[in-house]
């Protein structure tokens, strides 16, 4: 649901009377719980184990992926060996196939022999075989640059041409917030723009996407090759764009190193040619229906169990690397928060679920499923443009409608900013949380933890939440690297994830839920 900036303002800064009263309450934070769940966390803590499970066991886990089933069995053991009831699979909207990339072999044969570190889409074809072909350095932006290459690009591979250059790195790469760093994130300054991902922007990006691939599969090119948006040697990995039922990849689509791409631009350019070697084996099977599940588990509350906190974050990744920072660190940290008020001994009021979700990384999946069959009905565009898009993008034709489930769902706390300790938390302009969570961040705030801003975060699972009315919010973290290295990359491992950052970042998680499941009232939603 977009709304306009102006109301946005009013509806965070002019708080109803209710809150208003609810302030002058000073607000009670159980230190004994906090002091428990600190206890268990420095002393006996598991997060690591649960990151080597995820990495290093599953693995990458592309949804769909013999790698995402892992991840969601050895999730769904591991919550029910804990102790924690209703353990479920919640299936997500289904995908075209189960896609798993399994060798990629890229070389120059002329005008030297050289090995190029290469990597494949998700979800593009294989070549059936090792083929041997010229390469072209192509531009395909405007009508005129498809005119002039129909006709000219069958059986050659493709390399994309790209207009990035090179520049030198003029900061550290791990980056850390300090106090004025996180001052300046603290205020809220008008004119910050719409956080939800523009579906405008999004049917473009498909219809150039549509556009490039049907071409090149009509001139009967053999491979497109393109340049990792990093450097460094780092290949940037995603997929085709996303998949839609029904739809192949259309030829195969490799990443290559930025800097192996300049060497071939400035061959082909020049006049000199080019020869290449490739071989893609990506197999390709039925939907898997328990890879493209989202796993669900409750710690059970007491007097007031039928109402419900919620953490999340997302299972998938993409399959470059082992999505250590994006995002099994935020799984990691979600189940070793749980598993704190467990091990602590503490008894909720409120039912804590934790919810590991499936199918982010290509639109919200998991999120979106569990939002639209349990909080909210909303009906959507079946126009053709529309119907391109996940659920979570296309339009709204008419106001959702709260589901009886709606109002009992008192909180959702997501992380996925990567690996670095949390240092604050996003409130998503709801004015009415920000004394109640700075009170809750005080006996945190000798970690690192203290900041309460009222901006807005988005490109993750609590957007779902947040646009069906329900308090969601994304916690901030220390960036690291996490955007300029890791972030959908080959660089994504688990060496990448400090253990006191993900340590401190469960403490913090574990006392949010425990004072939202704890809190007299429910927290103040915006309207």
């Amino acid at each position: 649901m977009k709304r306009a900036l102006s109301m946005l303002l009013s509806a965070a800064l002019l708080a109803p009377p209710a809150f208003a009263a609810e302030r002058a309450v000073p607000e009670r934070v159980d230190l004994d719980a906090v002091t428990r769940i600190r206890e268990e966390a420095l002393r006996r803590g598991q997060v690591m184990d649960h990151l080597t499970a995820l990495c290093d066991d599953a693995g990458p886990r592309l949804v769909g992926s013999p790698g995402a089933r892992r991840a969601v069995e050895w999730a769904r053991d591991t919550l029910t060996k804990w102790g924690l009831t209703n353990v479920e699979l919640l299936p997500d909207d289904p995908l075209a196939q189960s896609w798993e990339e399994q060798r990629v072999m890229l070389r120059m044969l002329a005008p030297a022999i050289v090995p190029i570190p290469a990597r494949a889409k998700a979800f593009t074809p294989g070549t059936n075989g090792l083929r041997k072909a010229s390469a072209v350095l192509v531009t395909l932006e405007s009508d005129a640059d498809f005119a002039a290459w129909k006709g000219r690009l069958a059986g050659k591979i493709v390399v994309l041409s790209t207009p990035r250059k090179f520049r030198p790195h003029t900061a550290t790469e791990v980056e850390r917030f300090d106090d004025k760093s996180l001052g300046a994130l603290g205020r809220f300054e008008t004119g910050m723009g719409d956080y939800h991902w523009p579906r405008e922007r999004v049917l473009e990006f498909a219809a150039k996407a549509d556009r490039l691939r049907d071409f090149l599969v009509k001139e009967k090119a053999l491979a497109l090759v393109e340049a990792s948006s990093r450097d460094d040697g780092t290949i940037s990995l995603q997929g085709t764009y996303w998949i839609r039922p029904g739809e192949g990849g259309g030829l195969p689509v490799l990443v290559i190193p930025f800097e192996s791409h300049g060497r071939l631009s400035r061959l082909l350019e020049a006049k000199q040619p080019v020869d290449l070697e490739l071989e893609v084996v990506a197999v390709s099977q039925p939907p898997d229906p328990v890879a493209n599940s989202s796993v669900l588990a409750d710690l059970p509350g007491s007097d007031r169990k039928d109402e419900i906190v919620m953490v999340g974050a997302h299972l998938d990744s993409w399959h470059g690397a082992t999505g250590a920072t994006d995002n099994a660190a935020g799984v990691a940290v979600a189940m070793e928060a749980v598993r704190l008020l467990k091990e602590a001994g503490l008894t909720p009021r409120r039912t804590i679920r934790i919810a590991l979700w499936n199918g982010e990384e290509v639109g919200y999946l998991g999120s979106q499923t569990y939002v639209d069959r349990n909080l909210v009905t909303r009906p959507l565009s079946t126009s053709e443009a529309q119907l391109k898009l996940p659920p979570s993008l296309r339009a709204v034709t008419g106001g959702p409608v709260p589901k009886a489930a709606h109002a009992k769902h008192v909180a959702y706390f997501n992380l996925d900013n990567g690996a670095g300790r949390i240092r604050g938390i996003n409130a998503q302009e709801n004015a009415a949380v920000r004394d109640v969570f700075a009170a809750w961040m005080k006996p945190v705030a000798d970690l690192g933890a203290s900041l309460v801003t009222l901006r807005n975060t988005s490109g993750t699972d609590h957007i779902p939440f947040d646009e069906a009315g329900v308090p969601a919010f994304q916690f901030v973290q220390d960036e690291l690297d996490y955007m300029n290295r890791t972030h959908h990359s080959t660089s994504d491992t688990l060496e990448r994830v400090p253990k006191a950052d993900v340590t401190q970042a469960a403490i913090v998680v574990a006392t949010f839920l425990w004072q939202a499941a704890n809190r007299d009232e429910p927290l103040p939603r915006k309207r």
